[in-house]
């Protein structure tokens, strides 16, 4: 098992080239007590495979400038627990020992609350340590609204977002989709910025298909320009 990549080593990589970083990505995976060991497998492996498709590969390594990536899962307001730690996307390799390291991790947090705005401003947080960039972007996955502690409205308050994307990938939505439901939580209070957009798996089995599509989007959005159709009004 590959242990998680430290921040030192990572900020090696940049050798120089931190002025160059295109976009600052950070992925949030969900692992509070309504998913379960299953669950959890499918979200790890899924995200690890969708890491190592062929085109979001190409996706990553597009330009001579670098993606820096950071993934953490999340549950409850003191259960945000890093996976991989900041590390410059420089190469397949150094993608193949990120997406390794996810698919060999195993879960920290077991039976804690859905503590989402915590999750959002442990990641706001997170992305002040990298070099600046040109894009920063916050992609946040879950199967439930925030039960514990304060919510996305107030992590936005409080915590330093500007000119960072928050987008979404709901999880199950299928028992979630009333006016009072998940889909419309995450489209009205947890997307951020210009641009800011949702992908939906309707089963935890479509988790690595819709991050996979949800990569893409992310990581070509800087090579080609913003479309102008979002899923939510620009708010911050």
């Amino acid at each position: 098992m590959l242990k998680t990549l430290g921040i030192c080593a990572a900020l090696g990589l940049w050798s120089g080239a931190a002025d160059a970083c295109r976009l600052a990505l950070v992925l949030a995976m969900d692992v509070s007590n309504s998913v379960d060991a299953r669950e959890d497998a499918l979200q790890r492996n899924g995200l690890a495979s969708a890491l190592l498709h062929p085109d979001v590969q190409d996706a990553f390594l597009v330009s001579s400038d670098p993606v820096s990536l950071l993934i953490f899962e999340w549950s409850g307001q003191y259960n945000q627990d890093i996976i991989v730690d900041w590390v410059a996307i420089t190469s397949p390799e150094v993608l193949f020992n990120a997406a390794n390291t996810v698919a060999n991790s195993t879960r920290i947090a077991r039976d804690s609350p859905t503590s989402l705005g915590y999750a959002l401003g442990f990641a706001a947080t997170k992305l002040r340590e990298v070099p600046a960039c040109a894009n920063r972007t916050i992609d946040v996955a879950g199967d439930g609204k925030n039960n514990h502690g304060f919510g996305p409205a107030e992590a936005y308050a409080a915590f330093p977002f500007d000119n960072v994307i928050v987008n979404g990938l709901v999880i199950d939505a299928g028992s979630f989709a009333g006016n009072d439901g998940l889909i419309p939580f995450y489209r009205n209070e947890v997307l951020r910025g210009p641009g800011a957009f949702l992908e939906i798996a309707t089963r935890f089995e479509d988790f690595e298909e819709t991050m996979r599509r949800k990569l893409l989007r992310e990581l070509l959005s800087q090579m080609i320009g913003r479309t102008g159709a979002t899923d939510t009004p620009t708010r911050g």
